[in-house]
């Protein structure tokens, strides 16, 4: 779930776990300035279980320069199943910032009406219609790294699970280019197919 305005209403003040959610004026807060509820409670157990659960090894993912990575709509799921679907939002911060060819955004991500993290979402693009994609990239970059402070997901930065995780379920493997025949090193799943465009081993 996404908020495309820097504000957010409760409707109701009543969370599912009893908390407060009000903040502003009749329970609406200017998410663009507040940081209203900022590490004013600790999440009830049953959803700080949720969040930091182990990741599930089938759902982690891997580029070919051998950074592992939890695809973004898992980042959703876990969201909805600790806070349920409409208990979290991503709230902007700025305006969107357009440079050559990168966009970035600041976002904040509530959950249950408290600010819980704030982060610059960035993306590349390569061509002017790129950048409505490249937008919408960048706030999912920015809910991933919002993510980090709730510990979602958190072993992806843990070298040491990265390192044991590349010797049990990835192989680098040699590959040639196609167009160029420039051969280089690439990561994959040992459970992916082989490369085959624009790369092939």
């Amino acid at each position: 779930m996404c908020i495309d305005n820097a504000e957010w209403t409760a409707a109701d003040p009543a969370t599912p776990f009893g908390l407060d959610i009000g903040g502003g004026e009749a329970g609406t807060t200017d998410w663009s300035r507040s940081y209203h509820g900022l590490s004013t409670q600790p999440f009830p157990r049953e959803a700080a279980d949720i969040l930091m659960a182990p990741v599930d090894p089938m759902d982690i993912e891997m580029k070919p320069d051998g950074l592992l990575y939890l695809p973004e709509i898992k980042y959703r799921r876990i969201l909805n199943r600790a806070f349920g679907p409409g208990g979290w939002g991503l709230a902007p911060r700025t305006e969107t910032h357009v440079a050559a060819r990168i966009v970035s955004r600041e976002y904040a991500l509530v959950c249950l009406g408290r600010l819980v993290a704030v982060a610059r979402g960035e993306q590349e693009y390569f061509d002017a219609a790129g950048v409505a994609t490249a937008s919408e990239a960048c706030k999912s970059n920015a809910l991933m790294r919002c993510c980090k402070d709730l510990g979602v997901a958190s072993e992806l930065w843990d070298p040491r699970f990265i390192r044991e995780f590349k010797a049990r379920w990835c192989v680098e493997v040699f590959a040639e280019h196609v167009t160029t025949k420039k051969k280089k090193k690439l990561w994959r799943r040992k459970d992916q197919p082989k490369f085959d465009y624009p790369w092939k081993e």
